[in-house]
């Protein structure tokens, strides 16, 4: 488990969003992934822990105008994605953080409109230096297709990235393991939720 200073350390929450996992989303069977794996029972504790620890939170939220303005539409899966029967547009419930998740005041949400990551096309890169922060701690969905693209690219920009294996899931559940085992440990420091949080409970004592 590395050693993270909470004063240069940021939690990043990828589409942790109702119309994506919760009750009403779009992707149902993604969605029953996250909470039955405890995803995102997980994902909402490290948000609780890291705020008293000094870590700044950061919501990625994936969204689309209703006209569809600026939205991708280079790949089968934004195409298919416009005809689903939840759509994550601006401005509804479905682009809301999903319970149990809590967002503070102090939390900060960065919304795309386009794209595969949350730090491309964004302000997220920007607002992050400006915070000084040097590490990303990556979680969310999907661990098919966002949250490896997240990641990548993160350390392309120059950040150290930490993924907790727990606290990212995607569909088939097998799928997970398989790009960290593959993939994501050969760019990142992957470690659990329970080793980020003791090590946020000591940074909050302290």
């Amino acid at each position: 488990m590395p050693d993270l200073d909470p004063a240069t350390t940021a939690l990043l929450t990828v589409e942790c969003q109702n119309g994506v996992v919760g009750e009403e989303s779009a992707l149902p069977e993604l969605a029953k992934e996250a909470r039955d794996s405890g995803m995102l029972a997980r994902v909402a504790a490290l948000v609780d822990a890291a705020r008293p620890a000094g870590v700044q939170v950061v919501h990625a939220v994936a969204e689309r105008r209703p006209d569809g303005r600026g939205a991708n539409a280079n790949a089968r899966l934004f195409r298919a994605a416009g005809k689903l029967p939840v759509r994550q547009l601006s401005g509804s419930r479905a682009v809301e953080i999903a319970t149990p998740i809590v967002v503070a005041e102090q939390d900060l949400v960065v919304r795309r409109l386009h794209g595969l990551s949350p730090m491309s096309g964004t302000d997220l890169d920007a607002l992050l230096r400006n915070l000084g922060v040097r590490t990303l701690v990556v979680t969310g969905v999907s661990s098919n297709i966002a949250i490896p693209n997240t990641v990548f690219d993160a350390v392309n920009l120059g950040y150290r990235v930490v993924v907790p294996a727990d606290a990212i899931a995607g569909v088939p559940a097998s799928c997970t393991a398989e790009v960290i085992r593959n993939s994501l440990v050969l760019v990142a420091s992957v470690v659990t939720t329970d080793e980020l949080l003791e090590q946020w409970a000591a940074a909050a004592a302290s």
